[in-house]
C-alpha cells in the first residue's frame, strides 16, 4: 500500500496531510525514516511510527478498553464526554465506534471498532453471546433473589419474563449475573425486579474474553488474535 494512503486509512488526516508528514521526516516504518509518501509497503505485520509513536498496520481497529465511570458510549455525548475522547485522536478518526453500549455510571469490559462484522457479529440478539457483570447492592443479595433471577422477572415493556443465563451470590451486596441479551438498562431492571437495587455495575467479559486485570481504567489495548477468537470471531 502507498504510504500516504496508508496514513490516511489509519486515521492522520487527508493524503495531502498525511504527504506533509512524511515529507518532513515524521514517520518511520519498519523502523527507518521514510520521505517518500508514494513509497509502498507490503502491509502484513507492518510497523509504522508517527511522531515517535508507535501503530500497527491495522485493517480494522479492534480494541478493548477499561470504561470508567463519568463516560457516555456515544460518538454525540449529551451530559458527559464521550468514552472515545479516551482514544488517540487517530483511532477517533477512523470512526470508530463502541459495540454496543454501558450506561454513563457503568464500567468495565468495552470493545470499540470500525469493523462493521465484528459489531453486528457481537451486537445480533440472535447471537446470544454472554455478557457477565458484577453488581454492588443496596442490600444485601439473598438466595430467593437469585432464584428469581434465573427462573426469570418481568420487566416493564416485555411480553415475557427475562432470564439470567447464570447467576451467584459473589459478596453480601454483591451478584455476578451473566445475560444474553442487550435490553436497556436490563441488569438493573431485573436486579430492582428481583427486590434490590443495583448501586455500581461492572461488566467483567464478553463471550470468554474477560478484563485484563492489568488493564487500568480508562486503559485502551489492541484486540489480539487470540482475543478475537474467545469473541467468536475468526478473522
Amino acid at each position: 500500500m502507498q504510504l500516504d494512503r496508508l496514513l490516511q486509512k489509519h486515521g492522520f488526516g487527508t493524503r495531502k496531510g498525511c504527504r506533509g508528514l512524511v515529507r518532513n521526516e515524521r514517520v518511520t516504518v519498519n523502523g527507518e525514516i521514510c520521505t517518500d509518501p508514494f513509497a509502498e509497503f507490503e502491509t502484513s505485520g507492518l510497523i509504522f511510527t508517527v511522531d515517535d509513536i508507535v501503530w500497527p498496520y491495522a485493517e480494522f481497529a479492534c480494541l478493548m478498553l477499561n470504561k470508567p465511570s463519568g463516560y457516555e458510549c456515544s460518538r454525540k455525548p449529551l451530559h458527559h464526554p464521550s468514552v472515545l475522547s479516551l482514544l488517540p485522536l487517530p483511532l477517533r478518526e477512523r470512526g470508530v465506534q463502541p459495540i454496543g453500549r454501558l450506561d454513563e455510571d457503568t464500567t468495565g469490559l468495552l470493545l470499540i471498532t470500525d469493523d462493521g462484522q465484528l459489531n453486528h457479529v457481537l451486537s445480533s440478539a440472535k447471537r446470544k453471546v454472554p455478557k457477565v457483570y458484577l453488581a454492588m447492592t443496596k442490600h444485601a443479595v439473598e438466595q430467593d433473589q437469585i432464584e428469581q433471577l434465573l427462573n426469570g422477572v418481568l420487566l416493564n415493556d416485555e411480553p415475557e419474563p427475562i432470564r439470567a443465563a447464570a447467576c451467584e451470590i459473589a459478596g453480601s451486596h454483591l451478584l455476578r449475573l451473566t445475560v444474553t441479551e442487550g435490553k436497556y438498562h436490563q441488569v438493573k431492571r431485573m436486579v430492582a425486579a428481583a427486590g434490590n437495587r443495583v448501586e455500581a455495575l461492572q461488566r467483567e467479559s464478553i463471550g470468554d474474553l474477560s478484563l485484563p486485570g492489568d488493564l487500568a481504567p480508562g486503559d485502551w489495548r489492541w484486540l489480539s488474535a487470540v482475543d478475537l477468537k474467545k469473541l467468536g470471531y475468526l478473522l
